[in-house]
């Protein structure tokens, strides 16, 4: 894949911080032009702004669109406006889903929680899974999908493992990566591949929100072979390598992008391996 030809465009969903804001800047860095769609108010625009500077840097285009990616008018909204600006020619190489909008609940509540209910269920899983399936749909029939271009999904470890309030993110996470690997064989026909990468423990704003962070974010410390937290740059590097030509090859895995962290069962106070 050629990363110097500015007429190859990624899109990125979620790309106003995390994961999403760094893919962009590297992407950008490798010469392409960017759409991001994003949800931000007001309060956080400046550095949606600040992102877009960056990827302008690079001599790149980039096209921003602040809306829910998950409402179906206004992913058909976008659709067109890519389209257009487009002039309807297979242009993306790369789609990066990187939404992180859920709801943290238990299934089953203590003294005076509150349980998790069948529409944040619902609204977890169409945010967090299935609205990969429908962006790739309609840049597939729409035309714009590239020949040998590449698709990623953000995951977890919390996809096979059990984390407290995570339930409905768990099962979204694992539903992700079962998408991946349906449209990895059903894109085959293009030389389309599809893979979910899964991050370390990495302090996102999204990783905020969890209950008990600071606890998982010092046990993943103690894990990691490394010995730090995964950076969203060093996924952004990943992706990076993976858009390279041959990287294709890879396609419907689930790529442990973590340092190890996720092979270590528990490491002790004295960093011991136990």
């Amino acid at each position: 894949m050629k990363t110097t030809e500015r007429s190859n465009w990624a899109l990125i969903l979620g790309a106003s911080s995390g994961f999403g804001e760094a893919i962009a800047i590297q992407l950008a860095k490798d010469g392409y032009n960017i759409f991001g769609v994003h949800l931000d108010r007001q309060a956080t625009l400046h550095n949606v702004e600040r992102i877009i500077s960056e990827i302008k840097s690079f001599g790149s285009e980039a096209v921003f669109f602040n809306a829910n990616a998950a409402d179906d008018e206004k992913r058909n909204e976008i659709i067109s406006s890519i389209k257009n600006k487009l002039s309807g020619k297979p242009e993306i190489k790369v789609i990066v889903h990187s939404l992180a909008f859920g709801t943290l609940k238990p299934y089953i509540p203590k003294s005076t929680e509150q349980p998790i209910t069948k529409a944040q269920i619902e609204m977890t899983m169409d945010v967090m899974a299935h609205s990969l399936v429908y962006w790739t749909q309609d840049i597939y029939m729409n035309g714009l999908l590239a020949h040998e271009s590449r698709i990623f999904a953000m995951t977890s470890s919390g996809s096979h493992t059990v984390i407290p309030y995570y339930g409905a993110v768990s099962a979204a996470k694992a539903a992700l990566e079962s998408h991946c690997r349906q449209l990895a064989m059903e894109l085959g026909h293009m030389k389309v591949s599809v893979n979910a990468i899964m991050a370390g423990v990495t302090d996102t704003p999204a990783l905020r929100k969890i209950p008990g962070n600071k606890e998982m974010i010092e046990i993943a410390k103690r894990k990691n072979p490394f010995g730090k937290l995964t950076d969203p740059k060093d996924i952004a590097k990943i992706v990076s390598l993976l858009c390279k030509d041959g990287g294709n090859w890879i396609s419907g895995s689930v790529i442990h992008a973590d340092g190890g962290e996720d092979i270590v069962n528990y490491v002790g106070q004295n960093n011991s391996l136990i």
